[in-house]
């Protein structure tokens, strides 16, 4: 899988998307990661990539023609890339869409800066991506949030191939509790089921797990998971539970 990253600032992603499991992935061919400085198909000796907004305000806004011209470089090279436009305005990323993104052949990140882009330049975009209801200095960190969480679902790219399937979000829950040795450590021992052998109760309790700490933590995540009736009765008993502690 292809990913572009178009930029003003590339060495701010050279050493985050060099190391670790990307690293890894890069080096065996599985993705691959092209930095683009947005300055290339900047026009006259400074290379100006923003000016002041039409209408006045604070700030400066990035201009239209070089993104332009630089995307539809990328394109010629790589057609079937989809082009996200980094924007706190935009769809907030999820897991589901990092599952969907890892699907396509290639994606090209637009990485805003200053006050923000001429409206225009949404145009030429196939979608907006948004980390959450902040406001980062630029999009380099939102690409590269959004490129990991894509890329490690890329077949091959994670060493173990269930790793992902388990991840918080997965299946609409969050992950169920991690131990390893020591077993015991400052009086907190790991639950005997998971060193008891036993697959199918150890399968029940990560399950019931992921259900008690979803409730615990992002209840609003049940509205939406998909839940067996054995699920749901579980979730009563806990409900029914917090209840009578609260009474």
């Amino acid at each position: 899988m292809q990913f572009d990253i178009l930029t003003i600032f590339p060495a701010m992603l050279e050493s985050p998307l060099s190391a670790s499991i990307i690293g890894k992935a890069i080096d065996k061919g599985l993705i691959s990661v092209n930095l683009h400085n947005l300055r290339d198909w900047a026009e006259g000796r400074h290379q100006v990539t923003d000016d002041t907004p039409y209408g006045g305000g604070d700030g400066m806004v990035m201009k239209v023609e070089p993104v332009a011209r630089a995307l539809d470089d990328l394109k010629r090279q790589s057609p079937q890339s989809r082009i996200l436009l980094m924007s706190p305005q935009g769809k907030t990323f999820q897991q589901a869409d990092a599952a969907r993104l890892s699907r396509e052949p290639g994606l090209i990140f637009v990485c805003g800066r200053y006050e923000g882009y001429d409206e225009r330049i949404r145009t030429l975009v196939d979608e907006e991506l948004s980390l959450g209801d902040f406001v980062l200095t630029g999009g380099e960190l939102a690409a590269a949030v959004i490129l990991d969480a894509t890329a490690r679902l890329v077949p091959g790219v994670l060493g173990a191939a269930g790793s992902a399937l388990t991840d918080s979000f997965s299946d609409g829950l969050l992950e169920y509790p991690q131990y390893t040795r020591p077993v015991e450590f400052n009086g907190l021992r790991v639950p005997e089921v998971l060193a008891s052998g036993n697959h199918q109760a150890i399968a029940t309790w990560r399950r019931r797990e992921q259900l008690r700490r979803t409730l615990e933590r992002r209840p609003e995540l049940l509205e939406t998971a998909p839940l067996t009736d054995e699920d749901r009765r579980y979730l009563a008993e806990l409900r029914g539970a917090s209840a009578n502690r609260d009474q």
